[in-house]
């Protein structure tokens, strides 16, 4: 039977870290004079746009992370829910200090790539005994693939950076 507190408490927990996480990465995102000065497609969306695409995929993201944790079989399987978000987290707000606050999208290309597979390893890990957990993940690895794509316009469009 799930009390009351143990049912709430890897919502809170997760819900706390996505805020934290979007807040850091937010922070982070100076869309200032440097950024408006770089060259960006035609395709790109506008500005307002990536606040409330972020929110809903973080949104999505605690979805997962709880509906992972509450159906992970063992310690072992929630220890390795935990380290997967953890880790996608950290490259999450990786990606921001590189392309925003170190101003070079060109590193941030390289860890983009690794910030997506952090993406579809819990994708795939999840689908053994929470699919519902992986299916909530598939909105966030197409929006890092954009992401991706973007980002390397943005590189060959102002390349070289230093």
């Amino acid at each position: 039977m799930v009390t009351r507190g143990s049912f709430w408490k890897p919502v809170l927990i997760a819900a706390s870290v996505a805020i934290f996480i979007g807040v850091l990465g937010g922070t982070l995102t100076d869309t200032g004079i440097w950024y408006q000065s770089l060259i960006k497609p035609s395709w790109q969306p506008p500005d307002w746009l990536f606040g409330p695409a972020w929110t809903l995929i973080f949104a999505l993201a605690t979805v997962s992370a709880v509906y992972a944790w509450r159906n992970a079989d063992s310690r072992a399987q929630r220890e390795w829910v935990i380290g997967l978000f953890a880790l996608n987290g950290s490259l999450n707000v990786l990606w921001s200090t590189l392309f925003f606050a170190l101003r070079r999208p060109d590193w941030a290309l390289i860890e983009v790539l690794v910030l997506w597979l952090s993406i579809l390893l819990p994708i795939i890990v999840f689908w053994r005994f929470a699919r519902p957990a992986s299916l909530c993940l598939v909105p966030y690895l197409l929006w890092v693939s954009f992401a991706a794509v973007l980002n390397l316009t943005v590189v060959r469009l102002n390349a070289p950076f230093t």
